[in-house]
């Protein structure tokens, strides 16, 4: 297991332009995130490759983190930033669903 110090240090700065991969454990993951940014999970997707791809983001979208979880169960950063902004969601011709 990575060492959680390892991940709270790569993950320290809230803005990225271009992210260190790191693994880790699911849960602990999670609470590393919830502990030192308020992240919690709110969307998530299965990818072709059979991994689960999740975004974390604080409840105002200051912060965001995307995981992709392997089929194995480690679970690795895979993005983060901030000024996360969720759209509405909109069919072909701008409808909205």
């Amino acid at each position: 297991m990575v060492h959680l110090g390892l991940a709270a240090t790569l993950l320290a700065s809230p803005v990225f332009t271009q992210v260190d991969v790191v693994c880790a454990e699911r849960e602990a993951l999670l609470t590393s995130l919830s502990r030192e940014y308020s992240e919690a999970p709110k969307e998530l997707g299965l990818a072709n490759n059979g991994s689960v791809v999740e975004l974390l983001t604080t409840r105002d979208g200051r912060t965001w983190t995307m995981l992709m979880t392997r089929p194995d169960g480690t679970s690795c950063v895979i993005a983060a930033g901030e000024a996360w902004e969720a759209v509405p969601a909109q069919m072909a011709g701008g409808q909205p669903l």
